[in-house]
């Protein structure tokens, strides 16, 4: 049983995989085109929103300094894809990593993780997206009926049409090819710079030095709630974060954290990448480098524009300008958040068709799944299925409690990714790298520990629904997946060989 559950795909023949005519991907990224596609799915509404509410609620103005602090636990991660997405170019990301490393079973969970995470996350941000276009819409004096809006709360359930209808024309659009999506996404992810930009520039003349006092306001520490939705730190431990002080600053970036999430996505693209060994390091680092600085100066222009006790929570950028007599910087505002979400929803879509086309392809999910179009060469079957589902449920579903999901479900690819390092280092050490993680096992030992941290800090209640998930995964594995994988078949042909169980 347990040479059957952690048997491993050796890093051969995941790559001879990639050959197959029937299932193989086209080749047409280059690093630019994975920076873009980084920086599109991380600029999101993190950027635009979660700036003043940590700054309000958590860290003060020094909410710049908690984006630090997630962004370095995020670059902890991104060295260990890195080597992984070098080493091992083939869609799937952290599912592919740990099907070398750790084993069938392993990679099936965080394959279902992954599968949880993009599909929220897209939806979410698409809901998102929604509520910005129906913002302009109404500013423009055009107004949507009511039970097109979505959720509300007063009136029951509608159906938003405007967030099920872009996750259609995505779907569209990376069924035609994943080069037209990465033209669409320089474009756009060229207006939301420059938005962002704009911001930080003329943001910059309005700043006031009295704002920043105190940089690091004095503690507060938060009283026990004793309840599902305290962190899992505070109900095992007994000990409760502070808002302010130093540990406010480590509270706010488990919040921000979530405005980093994407740049994982860059690794499920190795396999249509034209030079992945040179160009995922190049994306996956790059990308993360420039949202960062970003998300740095954003935090520290708003938060000396305007006293973060008297930030808005909801819009803090484009209530900031209203504050110091510029309000038609609010419409600017909403149309870059508007087309950055664009981008975000495109790309999580991307990333999960290519996660589900993987397992598709290894027998763990259905084979017809993993069939590529004869003309486009994309996974035109599982995108076509995704979006449709995703479109229900982001046109039928208020997702805001169910986002923290989306955290949890990273952190843990994060933490599979980095003991996968581990491994691969001392079970393959004969593979080139063209990218090397440095100060193994240090660093991936210091990504682990960083993420755990932050996955402590989130709700009792996430880690109770991502429980959920797991067991729902689980049960699909083993009733159809360990029988159909690819693994499996090869076993019962060649007996003697074994199957590369570690």
């Amino acid at each position: 049983m347990s040479r059957t559950l952690f048997r491993t795909k050796d890093v051969e023949q995941s790559i001879r995989d990639t050959e197959q005519p029937d299932h193989a991907l086209k080749k047409t990224l280059s690093a630019l085109d994975l920076t873009v596609f980084g920086v599109g799915v991380v600029i999101g509404t993190g950027i635009f929103v979660l700036t003043g509410k940590v700054a309000k609620e958590n860290a003060g103005p020094a909410v710049s300094l908690a984006f630090v602090v997630a962004g370095v636990v995020c670059a902890l991660a991104a060295l260990c894809y890195a080597e992984f997405a070098s080493t091992v170019p083939v869609a799937g990301s952290a599912y592919t990593f740990s099907y070398a490393t750790l084993g069938e079973l392993p990679a099936w969970i965080i394959g279902w993780d992954l599968v949880l995470e993009f599909t929220l996350g897209t939806a979410v941000v698409a809901v998102g997206w929604s509520g910005y276009i129906r913002s302009l819409l109404d500013n423009a004096g055009w107004h949507l009926p009511d039970h097109l809006g979505g959720r509300d709360g007063a009136h029951g359930f509608g159906f938003d049409i405007l967030a099920a209808a872009l996750i259609l024309v995505l779907t569209a659009v990376l069924v035609v090819g994943v080069k037209l999506s990465a033209r669409v996404t320089q474009l756009v992810v060229a207006i939301k710079v420059a938005v962002v930009l704009i911001v930080i520039v003329a943001g910059a003349f309005f700043v006031t030095g009295a704002n920043y006092k105190p940089f690091v306001p004095k503690a507060q520490p938060v009283e026990a709630a004793g309840s599902l939705h305290a962190p899992l730190i505070q109900l095992m431990f007994g000990w409760a974060p502070s808002n302010f002080g130093v540990m406010g600053i480590f509270t706010a970036a488990s919040v921000v954290f979530f405005a980093f999430i994407g740049f994982d996505i860059v690794a499920t693209t190795a396999e249509e990448t034209k030079n992945p060994q040179r160009d995922m390091p190049r994306g996956i680092l790059g990308s993360l480098l420039i949202c960062t600085v970003l998300y740095v100066g954003v935090s520290i222009v708003v938060t000396g524009m305007e006293h973060y006790s008297r930030l808005s929570v909801d819009a803090p950028l484009a209530d900031a300008f209203k504050a110091i007599g510029h309000p038609w910087f609010a419409g600017v505002i909403s149309f870059g958040a508007a087309v950055g979400l664009t981008t975000v929803c495109m790309i999580l879509l991307l990333g999960q068709t290519r996660v589900f086309f993987a397992m598709s392809r290894d027998g763990l999910l259905p084979r017809f799944f993993s069939h590529v179009h004869p003309r486009f060469k994309t996974p035109h079957r599982p995108t076509v299925l995704l979006g449709v589902v995703i479109a229900v449920v982001a046109g039928f579903t208020s997702l805001s409690e169910l986002a923290e999901l989306v955290n949890i479900g990273t952190l843990f690819a994060f933490i599979v990714v980095a003991l996968g390092v581990i491994v691969l280092r001392r079970t393959r050490p004969d593979l080139p790298r063209a990218f090397r993680t440095p100060f193994v096992p240090v660093v991936p030992i210091l990504s682990v520990c960083a993420s755990l941290w932050l996955m402590l800090n989130l709700p009792a209640e996430t880690w109770l629904r991502f429980a959920v998930w797991l067991v729902v995964g689980f049960l699909i594995y083993f009733l159809y997946g360990r029988s159909h994988s690819r693994l499996a078949g090869r076993r019962e042909k060649q007996p003697a060989r074994g199957e590369g169980a570690v």
